[in-house]
């Protein structure tokens, strides 16, 4: 049987959760929110304005890889939010787990400024915005996956993505 893993990607405030739980309730698939594998120590490292280092990240990019695999051998499609921000992250996540896709959110700078600034409830200060977008490494041609420029609601977005499924 085979399986579809979508990795939603992108910048923090892109709509990654939005679009990943849609997915995953109009595809009926297994859904994994990306920042639940961070360490306690990650999580406070980013609360206090700190951005994540390499090292700090490769742990969590290996466990969110492991829960792919594990989706895969049990015959599960699913969807998971990751920032996947650069092509080394992406090549782990992607290495051995054969069902990866990777949907990457584009979303214009001051969007997502006003989305960050206005957002409650999230860890993630709007002041780590800025070294995200610096990090951030498109997709690149040979990589599975497609580009989706977030306009419009929701529905719209998820329209688009259903497209490329």
């Amino acid at each position: 049987m085979s399986t579809t893993t979508v990795i939603v990607m992108g910048v923090s405030g892109s709509g990654k959760t939005t679009l990943a739980q849609d997915l995953s309730k109009a595809k009926g698939w297994t859904y994994a929110e990306g920042d639940d594998f961070h360490s306690a120590a990650n999580v406070e490292k980013m609360r206090s304005g700190h951005p994540l280092t390499d090292s700090d990240r490769w742990p969590w990019l290996r466990s969110i890889a492991a829960w792919i695999g594990e989706r895969e051998e049990a015959g599960e499609s699913a969807v998971v939010t990751c920032s996947a921000l650069k092509r080394a992250y992406r090549d782990l996540l992607a290495q051995d787990n054969p069902s990866v896709v990777f949907c990457e959110l584009k979303v214009p700078d001051e969007v997502l400024e006003d989305r960050l600034a206005h957002r409650e409830g999230h860890y993630m200060p709007a002041s780590l915005l800025r070294s995200q977008l610096d990090t951030l490494e498109d997709l690149h041609p040979d990589e599975r996956g497609f580009r989706v420029r977030v306009q419009g609601g929701p529905a719209q977005v998820l329209d688009e993505v259903l497209r490329h499924l």
